[in-house]
């Protein structure tokens, strides 16, 4: 087993200046500690702006 780095971009993996892998080749995919933890938070932070919550509209009620 050969181990390679590579960065993902895009939703892809960029493997260094020179690597070349064999077509048809099966490769697992594993990541570091701290690259999932600030992964999982910057995923966490982002807004997004579809599930974005409305604004609660405050109406006074007096009694009459």
């Amino acid at each position: 087993m050969r181990a390679y780095r590579g960065v993902v971009r895009g939703g892809q993996v960029v493997l260094g200046e020179g690597v070349r892998l064999p077509e048809g080749a099966v490769v697992t995919v594993t990541i570091g500690e701290a690259e999932y933890l600030r992964a999982t938070l910057r995923s966490a932070l982002r807004r997004n702006i579809k599930r974005r919550s409305r604004p609660r509209v405050w109406t006074p009620s007096f009694p009459g």
